[in-house]
């Protein structure tokens, strides 16, 4: 691993103000590794043997039950995923796959909860990282259950710049794309086609 990669993840608020020591013997345990597009890299109800920061690429969490599947969330570099469960040596409530190439850094859990013990700013780093997803939870909950479905779309719309009646058009005209909804879901059938038609920018999109 480049020791500008190093640097991105010392950087990180989570391992920002822990000890040098302590930061060493988290990443000489850890080993940095590619998958390719669409690789399981974790599964619901397993136990965790590492922690996951996404390098580079991105990572998709998601849940299955009684054949229907939704996703989570998305994670993009430089960013950590199942924190708690690592920390709680408790099983994983979510699967994770690549939705491109990516690079993942992997640390042993047993490692960080060795160190989570001893080091305080590191323990904190950690507290303050879990209370703000928690808080996320909630507001996404609240979100849910507080407004209506069309109240829902017309955040959505709004925080992207565009009216509901825009964003159904939208909706309709990228289905040619792989792009249709399902209910209360947004389902993509084919991302590439739609990463074609997107035509993604780092200096735009980060």
């Amino acid at each position: 691993m480049r020791q500008s990669d190093w640097k991105v993840i010392r950087a990180l608020p989570l391992f920002r103000d822990m000890s040098e020591a302590n930061f060493d013997e988290l990443v000489s345990a850890a080993f940095l590794q590619r998958f390719p597009q669409h690789v399981t890299l974790i599964t619901e109800g397993g136990m965790p043997d590492f922690l996951h920061i996404v390098v580079e690429g991105s990572v998709e969490l998601y849940g299955i039950h009684d054949r229907h599947e939704t996703t989570l969330d998305i994670v993009r570099p430089v960013s950590t995923f199942i924190l708690a469960a690592v920390i709680r040596d408790d099983v994983y409530l979510k699967s994770a796959r690549t939705l491109m190439p990516s690079q993942i850094l992997m640390i042993p859990a047993k490692t960080v909860r060795d160190v989570f013990d001893r080091d305080h700013a590191f323990a904190r780093a950690i507290v303050n990282e879990l209370a703000e997803r928690y808080r996320s939870v909630v507001r996404s909950l609240k979100n849910e259950k507080l407004r209506t479905s069309a109240e829902r779309l017309a955040n959505w719309a709004s925080s992207l710049g565009m009216t509901p009646e825009n964003l159904s058009r939208n909706l309709a005209l990228l289905a040619k794309y792989g792009v249709r909804s399902s209910g209360r879901d947004i389902i993509i059938e084919d991302s590439m086609a739609l990463e074609r038609f997107a035509k993604p920018n780092a200096l735009i999109d980060g």
